[in-house]
């Protein structure tokens, strides 16, 4: 049994060890602009939560609180408020780390007034990113609301400050955000490390979250040549002696090859590891295939349908994904071949690639997390929010210009015409001309219409009607069929009268005509 549990727990760790690392490091300067005992460049790290400035500055002074000095309580406790006099510089506020989670103290450092938050660090380490706390019951819904930057430093850069601190000198700081995202290139590239798993609690709730509401901009961005969009999906390999192990062939297609680990649901029950690595791969190909023929955007419209028409039952079906693939005009056919026979002990080109691109270059370094969002590069950090990723994609320009073209072209209620082609993908009655399919600069929404004041209801995508409508129809339809019986009986009636009296007069012609006849006959009798 031992031994049996031994073998488990090797393969969980090379199947799951990377899914569950900690974020790569992405270091960013930080500047002390005075006094000059400490003045410099400094590492630092930009928190995975609230919304640094990309593509601007913060400069500050620095004040810390002995108590309190953790940041682990509402300073309002101690009757402490920053409030930004006419003049003054803005107020950034150094916390010591330990006793509770990093978001905390930004959230109460946010609440008292600061512009930022710096962490010290309690022991000599490297320096590390402040992660969004996992809480499945809820408690750390607080965390979507953190707008203000988070910034991690080391232990003895935090020592400097408070020292310069305690000897009465004023600590300025300068935050920098304009340089880790620039691109020599026209174009901003970024991509976004996801996987097809709607139901893995809140790390999935915000992926897909992020997904509805990132989707029109990223769609028009990428239709007026301003970025170019790729998606990945984290891939994981079965280690040859386990490939025929129970865990294997329930997380993983082509004979071990690519693997999806099911961290969150009950091997027994539902859908597995799986059935996500075959829904990555369809995605993955919906994209090349969409990408060959001009047309990469609707990769968004694909994982987002996806997610509202195929419910939890239908979920990593493939009718269900071939229908929502149908529906956007893309060829069925290509995804398929591009997909191949899942069950065979061959490579798949697509899933290769993928593996590939995990590994990291020159560049940039490997991607271990999910989501992981990288630009022209660059691990982005900070809230997974549409303003805030829109901010660091538009930093990403070299030419100030482009930036505001990038921010203005997105941030506007502009139709982004989706509904011209296919109508969208979204139901329609040609007859009636009604349409369910609407541009929003959020993109492309499959949403019931409302005519001439009447609501019609449904998915929006293959069936919208109005319980009105319906009524009123067969209303009139009992009525015509009670006028069209009413109509008949006089029309039947008239119609007899009309045959009674041709018939008469038929009988009469006939009976004229023989009358001579019938009296020479009887002349002759």
């Amino acid at each position: 049994m031992r031994e049996k549990f031994g073998v488990f727990i090797y393969v969980c760790i090379l199947l799951w060890g990377d899914c569950l690392g900690s974020f790569v490091v992405e270091k960013h300067t930080l500047k002390v602009t005075s006094p000059s005992s400490i003045q410099g460049a400094y590492d630092s790290s930009i928190g995975s939560f609230g919304i640094p400035r990309h593509g601007g500055t913060l400069v500050g002074t620095v004040v810390y609180l002995e108590p309190n000095k953790r940041g682990c309580k509402p300073f309002d406790e101690h009757d402490v408020h920053f409030k930004l006099w006419h003049g003054a510089l803005p107020t950034v506020l150094l916390v010591d780390r330990g006793d509770c989670f990093f978001a905390s103290k930004a959230r109460h450092a946010q609440q008292a007034g600061a512009a930022a938050v710096l962490i010290a660090d309690d022991i000599n380490e490297p320096l590390i990113t402040m992660h969004t706390p996992e809480d499945e019951h809820g408690r750390a819904e607080y965390v979507k609301d953190i707008t203000i930057p988070s910034v991690f430093i080391s232990k003895s850069l935090g020592n400097s400050i408070k020292e310069a601190l305690s000897n009465q000198d004023i600590v300025e700081i300068k935050l920098d955000w304009m340089e880790p995202l620039l691109h020599p290139n026209e174009r901003v590239e970024y991509e976004f490390w996801t996987n097809s798993d709607y139901e893995c609690r809140p790390t999935c709730d915000s992926q897909l979250e992020f997904l509805k509401n990132f989707k029109g901009a990223a769609q028009i961005l990428e239709q007026k040549g301003y970025t170019r969009f790729t998606p990945h999906y984290m891939t994981w390999s079965c280690p040859q002696p386990f490939v025929s192990s129970k865990q294997c062939n329930s997380q993983c297609i082509n004979h071990g090859r690519y693997c999806a680990p099911d961290l969150w649901h009950d091997p027994n029950t539902g859908y597995n590891g799986k059935d996500v690595m075959v829904q990555n791969l369809r995605q993955a190909c919906l994209f090349k295939v969409a990408n060959e023929r001009g047309k990469p955007w609707l990769w968004w419209d694909y994982v987002t349908d996806y997610a509202i028409r195929c419910t939890l039952k239908e979920k990593y079906t493939k009718e269900c994904a071939d229908e929502v693939i149908r529906s956007l005009g893309i060829d069925l056919d290509s995804i398929d071949n591009c997909i191949g026979d899942t069950e065979a002990d061959v490579e798949n080109p697509v899933l290769e690639a993928e593996l590939d691109a995990k590994s990291g270059n020159g560049v940039r370094r490997d991607v271990t997390m999910l989501p992981t969002l990288l630009i022209n590069d660059r691990q982005y950090r900070g809230k997974l929010d549409k303003g805030a990723v829109l901010k660091a994609i538009c930093a990403g320009f070299r030419d100030t210009i482009e930036q505001a073209i990038c921010l203005s072209e997105v941030s506007q209620d502009i139709q982004t015409d989706r509904c011209l082609e296919n109508n969208g993908g979204c139901w329609e009655d040609k007859i009636a001309n009604i349409s369910a399919c609407r541009d929003t600069f959020r993109g492309r929404v499959c949403e019931c219409p409302v005519v001439n004041g009447v609501k019609y209801s449904g998915d929006g995508y293959t069936h919208c009607k109005s319980e009105s409508i319906s009524l009123a129809r067969k209303e009139l339809g009992v009525q015509a069929h009670n006028q069209g019986k009413i109509i008949a009986w006089p029309i039947i009636l008239g119609v007899a009268v009309v045959g009674v009296a041709v018939y008469a007069n038929y009988k009469y012609t006939i009976l004229v005509r023989s009358l001579p006849q019938n009296i020479e006959n009887a002349s002759h009798g």
